[in-house]
């Protein structure tokens, strides 16, 4: 696409919005009824109208070019993308939301935002981490970086806010090009943000991708990093950081899982069990033969905080074929072999992913496996979407202290024969027992279609679910049309 059509587009760019859904079920108003696991396909009509909404992101704050680099590639400028969000565990009132601002379709965005609401995700205010030079970075404070991609953010038990990003300047691999893993702290509930410091650095050799930030849920001032390091013959093991002073240093990032010189890890994410024993989630893709590559969720486990591992114990093989545009063929980049995993209490972890086995490898529904023995065991996957005939992707998971499971995720169900446009819906599927399953709609019909092109028509390779007490508030990006955003 031209550059100035990109820039065209800007008012039907990605808006970060959040729910809060007010009912004490933690579900929302307007239930469809109970669901067995594999439910039956839903009856004409709309089963519920959507939480009210409260829209986080609005134009761009930055300048043109303030990467200090040439325009080059397509740029879609007001585009907010990938949200993840926290809630302070000091003061449930207190979320902190991060996302990729103005995203490139090559690849990154031209800085991170971060926003912080402190009545319960009704109104917001943003600010910034100098992870690019967009956001502030300079040499001086180590944000000089061109781009930043992947936020994630988390908070500790006595208030502090920890931020992680992956920056970096020129193509990737390039004979110039530089990459980072770089964490910043907030000690105000995310209204503003301390240097970065740099967790690991790479040059042209290895590219650091996929990070992810936890702070440990019961030891104030730990705080837990992890990634995958992709050398260029594509090995790829999962890398680890920890900082043990709320932020102020951390400790030298090492590898703590390798899957063979031939396979690699994406999407390390760390939870933590009710027992404290850390739980690393990612995907492992091993080569297969003819050029076949297979996809297998697992985790390891540290009793240590982090000082040893264990090895990986397998969760479920990854069958997915991926989200398209059911009309066009459009590709959806949905983070297709990706998953999404939650710690309940009592040593819990349920994991959430795209899996296309429910329908014999026709289209993507959302699979769901448990392990009650802190990850050493997992159920048989299950199928939990509601309307199995329309390709359901993108799912985010969490736990609530009582059990109670939720899960988001977008679908295809209220698309049309108008091949101009793709409606999309966001629902919340909630769960006591992890069998039956209650659903609402989260937020939609939105037009998919006129979201930014990255590897395909891109809202993130993840969208973010968390809760306060017995409410679930879903944080996603969402398209928008011209009169939103005026």
């Amino acid at each position: 696409m031209p550059e100035g059509d990109a820039l065209a587009r800007m008012r039907n760019a990605v808006a970060v919005c959040s729910v809060v859904i007010f009912c004490a079920c933690g579900g929302g108003g307007g239930d469809s009824p109970a669901a067995p696991a594999t439910p039956p396909p839903p009856p004409p009509g709309n089963p519920a109208l959507p939480d009210p909404q409260f829209r986080v992101s609005y134009l761009s704050p930055f300048e043109s070019g303030c990467e200090g680099v040439p325009l080059t590639g397509t740029l879609y400028a007001n585009a907010e993308v990938e949200p993840y969000v926290a809630v302070n565990p000091a003061n449930a009132a207190n979320l902190v939301g991060v996302w990729q601002q103005d995203r490139w379709a090559d690849g990154g965005a031209k800085g991170l935002l971060a926003a912080a609401s402190f009545d319960g995700g009704r109104t917001w205010a943003t600010s910034m981490a100098a992870f690019s030079r967009c956001t502030g970075g300079t040499p001086a404070n180590g944000g000089d970086y061109e781009r930043a991609t992947d936020p994630w953010v988390s908070i500790g038990v006595d208030g502090i806010v920890y931020q992680i990003a992956a920056a970096f300047s020129g193509r990737i691999a390039s004979a110039s090009s530089s990459n980072a893993v770089l964490a910043s702290r907030s000690l105000d509930g995310g209204r503003t943000w301390g240097s970065p410091v740099t967790v690991i650095r790479d040059g042209p050799d290895n590219f650091n991708d996929k990070e992810s930030i936890a702070a440990d849920p019961a030891v104030a001032g730990y705080a837990y990093a992890a990634w995958d390091r992709i050398s260029p013959a594509g090995h790829a093991p999962s890398w680890f950081s920890r900082t043990t002073d709320s932020g102020v240093t951390w400790e030298a990032p090492r590898a703590v899982y390798d899957p063979g010189a031939t396979s690699q890890t994406i999407n390390n994410q760390i939870v933590a069990l009710t027992d404290g024993t850390l739980v690393m989630f990612f995907t492992q893709f091993d080569a297969a033969g003819g050029g076949n590559v297979t996809a297998t969720l697992g985790v390891i486990r540290s009793a240590d905080k982090g000082l040893t591992w264990s090895g990986r114990i397998p969760a479920s093989p990854v069958q997915s074929v991926g989200a398209r545009d059911p009309d066009k063929g459009t590709l959806v980049r949905d983070g297709s072999n990706l998953g999404a995993i939650a710690a309940g209490p009592h040593n819990e972890l349920v994991v959430v992913w795209q899996d296309a086995r429910f329908s014999g490898g026709l289209r993507d529904g959302i699979a769901l496996a448990r392990s009650t023995d802190g990850g050493l065991t997992w159920s048989t996957p299950e199928r939990i979407n509601r309307d199995p005939s329309v390709t359901a992707f993108e799912p985010s998971v969490a736990a609530r202290s009582d059990g109670t499971i939720g899960v988001t995720y977008f679908d295809f169900r209220s698309n049309t024969p108008d091949i101009a446009t793709l409606p999309t819906d966001y629902w919340i599927a909630r769960s006591t027992d992890g069998v039956t399953w209650r659903e609402s709609r989260v937020a939609g019909p939105f037009d998919l279609s006129t979201a930014p092109l990255s590897g395909g028509l891109f809202l993130g390779d993840y969208q973010a679910l968390v809760s306060i007490g017995d409410v679930f508030v879903p944080f996603y990006a969402t398209t928008n049309d011209d009169a939103d955003i005026v």
